[in-house]
């Protein structure tokens, strides 16, 4: 698929326990999150995230799929919590 010459470049990660999932991909002005993640090849490297409730963000800070992306932007996928961090830290600290 060719580039056009006002694309730019974005990069989608995954963040596993044991690896990490990264992609840099270009895009075309207008672009958003979903259209990342779509472009990226997450989801058929990752077949267990197709039709869930992806939970996302752009640098760190948490994004509609329907956010607009821009030049070196870091689409981060989160993974959902398995242990509430409160709780976890309670139970740290009477051991």
């Amino acid at each position: 698929m060719p580039v056009e010459a006002d694309a730019f470049e974005v990069e989608v990660v995954y963040a596993l326990q044991a690896k990490q999932w990264s992609r840099r991909i270009a895009l075309q002005p207008g672009a958003t999150v979903r259209d990342a993640i779509e472009r990226s090849g997450l989801l058929a490297a990752h077949p267990e995230l197709e039709g869930t409730d992806l939970m996302v963000g752009v640098w760190n800070h948490r994004a509609a799929l329907d956010t607009a992306v821009r030049a070196d932007d870091r689409v981060e996928i989160y993974r959902p919590l398995t242990a509430d961090p409160k709780e976890a830290r309670r139970r740290r600290a009477r051991t």
